[in-house]
């Protein structure tokens, strides 16, 4: 193994490439130590971002594309894809300013939604929003936070 360390410009994030011929459990381990209490996206060379999740004992990697929602129950967060539950180590607070420049948004004080995943919107009762996500499932987006997917979505 080699280790090389760069200067960066002072504009520049720091940043760690791993260059490996396949992801081997020490690898995914020293992933797991280098951003083990900031759940930090991880980008690939295909361009898509992904995000270290936990399921069972093991790390999964999950596009940001295939990510429904995010929701918050008894102080843990849980991460729903179409086919699998994951649980995050992040906070939703957190998970929303880290993804607020991508297309998650908060639906009410439990939920943060990828708005990619929204097959329609329509009016709830008392200011609310009620959207349907492509695999069925329904979200209300609360008063208080309808302002801001109206923002997003530019309606």
């Amino acid at each position: 193994m080699k280790i090389t360390i760069l200067d960066k410009a002072p504009e520049e994030d720091d940043e760690i490439i791993i260059k490996c011929s396949q992801m081997d459990e020490n690898i995914l381990n020293l992933i797991n130590v280098i951003n083990a209490s900031s759940g930090a996206k991880l980008s690939t060379n295909s361009g898509h971002s992904r995000m270290k999740f936990f399921k069972d004992s093991a790390i999964v990697f999950v596009d940001l594309k295939d990510i429904l929602y995010f929701e918050s129950v008894d102080d843990r967060v849980f991460v729903y894809t179409d086919k699998d539950v994951c649980e995050s180590k992040s906070k939703l607070y957190m998970l929303e300013e880290e993804l607020a420049s991508e297309d998650f948004i908060r639906a009410n004080k439990a939920l943060l939604v990828n708005l990619n995943k929204i097959e329609s919107l329509s009016p709830a009762f008392g200011g609310r929003f009620e959207a349907v996500l492509k695999n069925g499932y329904k979200v209300i987006f609360s008063r208080s936070y309808v302002n801001g997917l109206k923002e997003k979505l530019e309606i």
